[in-house]
């Protein structure tokens, strides 16, 4: 029954990742609720497995559809290829209490600026080129890519929100680019977790399977509602990530 419950969470997540990021934020608590005895280190590699697949999955099917510009994505997939690496080797050493209590106040933020910015993402305006494009890329992806080793929920959110801010893509392109940096963030912390033993494969490949079909609904809807689907989609996934992780980190 526990790889029954933890399949659906995956198969949620995978859609709300698609669209939105955040898909962590279900997926996490899930297994942490389920095995509360368990090495935090092995339930986020284990994690890593679902997350992954549900990516790669909709970082193709973005592809396919959707223009990637190369030039902010791929420096910033490179910078969080490798922190994200240092950071889930940092979380075999220290706990992520402080970032858990820190993040309700950072999506807070987040959240109140993309409300107040009611054009944000609604049109692709890229603003930056050459050497700024590649260093801006190159330092949001290090910092993004490194919390993602570390903890990891609400990722995509972020990286979504630097792309349509930062580099002034409009949501759907956005969250093309996103998808493609968080495949590098995800496979970075997974090869560096399985490399220590911390992975149970099993279920991982369980909630795998469940989060590529939640990705596929997910990434099928974007696509086909556009910008505007997105942008309401991320206000709502935000809204709901606030309230989730103020609850598991001061009341729970």
């Amino acid at each position: 029954m526990e790889f029954v419950f933890l399949a659906a969470a995956a198969f949620l997540a995978g859609m709300i990742d698609a669209v939105a990021g955040g898909g962590g934020l279900v997926q996490i608590p899930a297994l942490f609720s389920t095995y509360p005895n368990m090495s935090p280190a092995t339930l986020i590699g284990t994690t890593k497995v679902a997350s992954l697949a549900g990516t790669s999955n909709a970082a193709l099917r973005y592809a396919r559809s959707v223009r990637i510009y190369w030039g902010a994505t791929a420096p910033a997939m490179i910078a969080a290829f490798a922190l994200s690496m240092a950071g889930a080797w940092t979380l075999t050493k220290i706990p992520a209490e402080p970032l858990r209590k820190a993040l309700p106040f950072v999506l807070l933020v987040l959240l109140a600026y993309t409300v107040a910015k009611k054009d944000l993402g609604a049109a692709h305006a890229p603003t930056l080129s050459g050497g700024r494009e590649r260093a801006a890329a190159l330092l949001a992806g290090a910092a993004i890519g490194f919390y993602d080793g570390v903890f990891g929920p609400g990722t995509g959110s972020f990286l979504m929100i630097v792309f349509v801010r930062v580099f002034g893509y409009d949501f759907l392109h956005a969250s093309a680019s996103a998808k493609v940096v968080n495949l590098a963030t995800n496979l970075a912390a997974l090869l560096l977790l399985a490399a220590k033993g911390h992975v149970w494969w099993q279920l991982g490949l369980v909630m795998a399977v469940a989060n590529v079909a939640g990705s596929q609904v997910g990434s099928k809807l974007a696509l086909r509602h556009g910008s505007r689907f997105v942008r309401k989609a991320f206000i709502a996934v935000v809204s709901a990530l606030i309230v989730k992780t103020a609850y598991d980190a001061f009341l729970k």
